[in-house]
């Protein structure tokens, strides 16, 4: 893996349905962007009808961006809840979602 940054970013997979599990998390990018790593596992980018990423090896479609500041992530807005990672949640709040006191919070469910 040669990935150069990290980011936080909005992971919804789309291997079953429209509106999958989905998580907000810290990736890693390559140098090129095209392939974005996030807890072992890696992304390709694609252009596909509900989704912008594959995973490598296994073909499932994820739905793969930056989070929003108003927590409207989805692809097709649902309010379902949505968890974050434990290394990306004080960021999250605090810096894209600017409610500071939310910080200690692992689910995202505006």
């Amino acid at each position: 893996m040669t990935a150069v940054k990290s980011r936080i970013t909005y992971i919804e997979s789309k291997a079953d349905e429209l509106t999958g599990l989905a998580r907000i998390g810290r990736v890693s990018l390559s140098k090129t962007g095209q392939t974005i790593y996030y807890r072992g596992d890696a992304f390709r980018r694609f252009r596909g009808f509900k989704a912008n990423y594959y995973k490598v090896g296994s073909g499932e479609e994820y739905w793969i961006s930056g989070p929003k500041k108003d927590g409207s992530d989805r692809l097709y807005s649902q309010a379902v809840p949505v968890e974050i990672d434990e290394d990306a949640r004080e960021e999250y709040w605090t810096t894209i979602g600017g409610l500071p006191h939310r910080a200690s919070e692992s689910v995202a469910n505006r």
